[in-house]
């Protein structure tokens, strides 16, 4: 049994893009004032390990809870899709920074580890259902296993990541993170299409349908 690149390219886009390292990385700090290195490594790791379990409980568990609810996959492609679609929007026109940014105020500064930086701002609705689709698109052992690999990949990315956020955006500045966000916000603006087009073949509409 032979992995797809393709489809493992494409796995490891969406939740890099999806669960965004660098993207949270100035948020991180904004959540950590004044706390010393080794407390913010405690920090980040919990928020890791917590966007991890949740993630790999939706990889495992997501699609049989739709069946349970009489939700199709292919359905949820086309909503998946969309919303992703609109999270790119929001990465291209600066909103999902400003809502994570109010997200912050209202968190509690001594252990941000659970919420907001596991919850929602790396296992938020985005990842969720990306994890979900991802894993519908190649159903069985060879597709979560892919899936939970590159997630853990990815977060472990995040982890390094928020180990060194100071010196990350004393390096790249403000305006290194707005235009890594919107190079990001057109890749995943493309792959959301992909899926909602995947979904809509499945429904029977489009080329390679039926």
């Amino acid at each position: 049994m032979t992995l797809d690149t393709a489809y493992m390219i494409t796995a490891l886009v969406t939740m890099f893009v999806v669960i965004d390292p660098i993207g949270i990385a100035p948020l991180f700090i904004a959540l950590t004032p004044g706390m010393s290195r080794a407390e913010r490594r405690r920090i980040a790791w919990r928020a890791v390990l917590v966007a991890g379990f949740v993630l790999t409980l939706f990889a495992f568990l997501g699609e049989a809870v739709l069946g349970f609810v009489g939700i199709s996959m292919p359905a949820f492609r086309v909503a998946g899709g969309i919303l992703l679609f609109l999270t790119a929007l929001d990465m291209l026109f600066e909103r999902r920074t400003k809502r994570r940014e109010d997200r912050t105020e209202e968190a509690d500064v001594t252990d941000p580890s659970v919420f907001p930086l596991a919850i929602p701002l790396m296992a938020g609705p985005g990842s969720i259902a990306s994890v979900i689709l991802l894993t519908g698109e190649r159903p069985g052992a060879e597709g979560l296993v892919t899936v939970l690999g590159i997630t853990a990949l990815t977060l472990l990315v995040m982890a390094l990541v928020l180990q060194a956020a100071s010196w990350v955006e004393h390096l790249i500045g403000k305006t290194g993170i707005d235009v890594i966000t919107r190079l990001l916000g057109m890749l995943l603006a493309a792959l959301s299409v992909q899926f909602v087009l995947d979904g809509l073949i499945a429904f029977g509409f489009g080329p390679g349908a039926g």
